[in-house]
């Protein structure tokens, strides 16, 4: 009987040594062979793994450091990576004392040339939806046993729909026949939060999508057949913030792995005012609450100046670009991170993947404020941001207040767009800015009503100057809503994503006639726009408006396309002298809308708030 009581506790001995030691995770789960920075961070996710020593040994992997963190349950295996390791599978192995455990990791083969992934610019047009929201292509994933608890209720405009990826890959075909060319999902990654956070901006896990939307691998297939129609993908990612519910705050890594740590005494929100980043005055106080206080408390504020949180931020932008082919990246709330860090991240970014494109959130109205966040701004200098593409609250701003407006006096209506395109001045690249009228955290920009015309004149601006345009799911069907009911009004279902839908607006046969009349506006212009240089690349000349009619010209090589909006509600004769550095010498040109000829002579009747794109 002694004998086997010494057996039975040499044995629990063992086996609590080797639970010490557990390794439950790694992060990222694989790396790539080749890519410019050789140095590769771990993150081994393990009870008591601190303890733990690591050995490898694979041609051309070396161990250069393990780093020990305040919690025991985290390991840091920093490897450095010879520039010609060869793709393979090797042993990381996690001793304590007489105990071992073996990790296989695995260095895969990059699929493309880092300088062959080409980013969206100007000749696309992007089309952002919300996973949640637009089709569930898969019942099967609307509950997940072992998640947070939350419900799914389309009747509750702030819980799960169960729209997700198979939903979004059975309308293929409804993208290509509108016309856009790439697709910008609001998050996609598991967002395991009590209530379900069907928007997807409470990151859980960076390397896994929600299971609610489908898997990794179902993301990375959807992103292959969107490529083989021509369609390109944007990824929204988040680096300001997580999830409440991430293991990070469970078990925090260490006290400076966010800012304000100590939230349960001590809760700091920030201020949501966001110009003390380029104030000259600011108070220490005034950007201590924008860069330091967290969005809500259900989304902790990362602090990006630690050098281990900056490191997994940046590998898991990479190894999303690797694993899946994403085409380009929205960064969400990107003043609120660390300006350093995210200057970095941008610069390695750039460095790896030459031909890409990453485009900020920066929403303040001020033309001077997002021009300063582009790459190579004179106003920030010497910073430099290295930031691509800034997105143009300014022109969504003008746009909403114009369009209730006659365009009868200087400073109303039309001319606030006019003077919106004034200040690009201020921009290093103007082409590379992406403008809207509305998308996902605003009004519809038909609020609750179902003004076609005015819709028009917003499609027809957005879509041909000199800008990276990006829609807004469902508008194009005539989806409205407002957002001092619920954000999640301006967040409705598209119509016939669902089994049970009363009305399918993805066919043109269920549409109404003033949804299908929207419809074949956007595609008309879409699909023309697309593959068009002259929009893409062309100068920009614009008129201040006359008459209430506001005029620009964009062109390329020889090529005119002539832009017409009558701002007004009554008809205009326009006389066409005015614009005569342009017109001189043309008799005629084409209305891409109608198709039809247009008489370019003495003067120029245009109908109440009419829009003509006239190629010449």
């Amino acid at each position: 009987m002694k004998k086997v009581f010494i057996a039975l506790s040499l044995f629990l001995l063992s086996a609590g040594s080797l639970a010490a030691q557990n390794v439950n995770k790694i992060d990222p789960p694989f790396w790539y062979a080749g890519m410019k920075n050789p140095d590769l961070q771990l993150m081994v996710y393990g009870k008591d793994i601190a303890g733990s020593t690591v050995s490898v040994n694979y041609p051309g992997v070396n161990l250069s450091s393990t780093v020990r963190l305040e919690s025991n349950n985290y390991l840091l295996v920093y490897l450095s990576l010879d520039k010609d390791v060869k793709p393979g599978k090797f042993d990381l192995t996690f001793t304590q004392g007489k105990k071992k455990q073996v990790k296989e990791y695995e260095i895969k083969a990059r699929d493309k040339k880092p300088c062959e992934r080409m980013g969206f610019d100007a000749s696309d047009a992007l089309y952002l939806l919300m996973p949640d929201r637009f089709a569930n292509g898969n019942p099967d994933n609307d509950q997940i046993a072992g998640l947070s608890p939350y419900k799914v209720d389309r009747d509750d405009p702030n819980a799960r729909h169960g729209g997700d990826l198979a939903g979004i890959e059975n309308h293929l075909d409804y993208f290509t026949d509108l016309g856009v060319t790439a697709l910008w999902f609001t998050p996609v990654l598991e967002n395991n939060m009590e209530g379900g956070s069907y928007h997807g901006y409470a990151t859980t896990d960076y390397y896994k999508v929600d299971p609610r939307f489908g898997t990794n691998e179902e993301y990375k297939s959807l992103i292959a057949k969107a490529h083989s129609k021509g369609i390109k993908m944007v990824m929204d990612m988040i680096f300001n913030h997580c999830g409440f519910e991430h293991p990070w705050i469970k078990d925090m890594p260490s006290k400076d792995w966010f800012n304000n740590p100590d939230h349960e005494n001590n809760f700091v929100q920030t201020s949501y005012a966001l110009p003390p980043m380029v104030d000259p005055y600011a108070s220490k106080q005034d950007y201590f609450l924008m860069d330091e206080g967290w969005f809500v408390k259900s989304m902790p504020d990362l602090n990006q100046r630690n050098p281990h949180v900056y490191r997994y931020l940046v590998q898991n932008s990479f190894w999303w670009i690797e694993y899946s082919a994403i085409d380009g990246i929205r960064m969400d709330t990107y003043p609120y991170a660390d300006y350093t860090a995210m200057s970095n991240w941008m610069k390695e970014l750039n460095d790896e993947y030459p031909n890409y494109n990453v485009v900020g959130e920066t929403w303040v109205t001020e033309p001077a404020y997002t021009a300063w966040w582009q790459k190579d701004s004179k106003l920030s200098a010497p910073l430099n941001s290295n930031l691509k593409s800034v997105m143009d609250f300014s022109f969504y701003d003008k746009i909403n207040v114009a369009k209730d407006e006659n365009t009868a006096h200087w400073g109303a209506g039309l001319n606030r767009i006019y003077n919106n395109f004034v200040y690009d001045f201020l921009y290093p690249n103007p082409e590379m800015v992406l403008a809207f009228y509305e998308n996902h955290d605003t009004d519809r920009f038909l609020k609750e009503g179902q003004d076609l015309d005015k819709l028009k004149q917003a499609v027809a601006i957005l879509l041909t100057t000199r800008r990276i345009p990006q829609l807004y799911y469902g508008t194009e069907v005539m989806m409205n809503g407002v957002k001092h009911k619920s954000d999640g009004y301006v967040r409705k279902d598209f119509p016939g994503g669902w089994a049970d839908d009363s009305q399918n607006a993805f066919t043109a046969a269920s549409r109404t006639d003033i949804q299908n009349q929207c419809y074949n506006f956007y595609r008309t212009v879409l699909n023309w726009r697309k593959g068009n240089d002259v929009i893409a690349k062309g100068d920009m000349v614009q008129f201040a408006p006359q008459y209430g009619v506001y005029v620009y010209a964009r062109q390329l090589e020889g090529k005119t396309v002539l832009v017409m909006l009558n701002g007004t509600d009554a008809e205009v004769n326009l006389p066409l002298n005015y614009y005569k550095e342009i017109l001189e010498g043309v008799k005629q040109g084409k209305d891409i809308i109608t198709n039809k000829t247009v008489t370019l002579g003495q003067e120029l009747k245009m109908a109440a708030r009419e829009v003509l794109i006239i190629e010449m």
